[in-house]
């Protein structure tokens, strides 16, 4: 007589249970260290890109500008072309999408009235620190038209999208994990404004100001959950300004 089978004998083994949510962000304060590490390092070789380009095709600029902005537009894209492929090396995840470059449903008329609001409540709030309009490295590179055209241009196109990508895409969500979504947006904005610290001439208040703003634009990246969204809201932060601007030179 054949032994009877268990009753369950036919059935496909069961399923072992899930394994733990993917992390998120996936990255780490190591990747982040590499990072910041980099940069330096990648912006010395843009610069030296630049120069070796220059003296390739006997380029004499008559302005200090027509050299740094390509050389910082080089730095940039080092820095960001070793991070895509420790992205894609180390955990086989894309570049853009990670840093949450993704369309926000929010409507782009609001990001950019967002934007220019931050602007707005940045300038009263510089008003009321008694922030002085000196001269700085910045103004420095501004004073003759063409070169303020091309620093204008860069400032509302490649500078704000890779500050974002930098500081919103990569530090924050690291930052919010860890702290919690206040804290970390607060804490990504301060490296932000020393930043800036430079060139501006060492003025802590503006470094207090333009930290401000980038808690602001924080607040975007973490409500739309789109470093898309607060890029455009940086661009039309930097363009309020620079039309201001540019109605003084006139």
């Amino acid at each position: 007589m054949m032994a009877e089978l268990p009753p369950d004998a036919g059935a496909p083994p069961p399923e072992p249970p899930p394994g733990p949510p993917p992390r998120d962000p996936f990255w780490g304060y190591i990747d982040l260290l590499v990072f910041v590490g980099l940069a330096i390092p990648c912006m010395l070789l843009g610069l030296a890109a630049v120069k070796v380009f220059l003296w390739a095709f006997h380029l004499h600029p008559s302005v200090r500008t027509w050299e740094l902005v390509p050389a910082q537009f080089a730095g940039y894209a080092l820095l960001f072309i070793v991070l895509a492929l420790l992205f894609r090396t180390q955990y086989d995840r894309p570049f853009w999408r990670s840093l949450g470059w993704t369309t926000p449903r929010l409507p782009v008329v609001w990001m950019i009235v967002a934007g220019m609001m931050s602007a707005i409540v940045v300038s009263t709030v510089g008003s009321m620190m008694r922030i002085q309009n000196q001269e700085n490295p910045l103004t420095e590179l501004m004073k003759d038209p063409k070169s303020l055209m091309l620093v204008a241009v860069f400032g509302i196109t490649v500078g704000p999208l890779c500050e974002e990508l930098a500081f919103r895409g990569l530090l924050q969500p690291l930052l919010v994990s860890s702290f919690g979504p206040v804290p970390g947006i607060l804490l990504a904005s301060v490296p932000f404004g020393l930043l800036h610290f430079q060139e501006y001439g060492n003025s802590w208040r503006h470094a207090v100001v333009i930290s401000l703003a980038g808690a602001a634009f924080g607040w975007m990246r973490h409500a739309t959950g789109s470093t898309k969204a607060s890029t455009i809201m940086h661009a039309a932060y930097n363009a309020l300004f620079f039309v201001a601007l540019f109605s003084t030179k006139t």
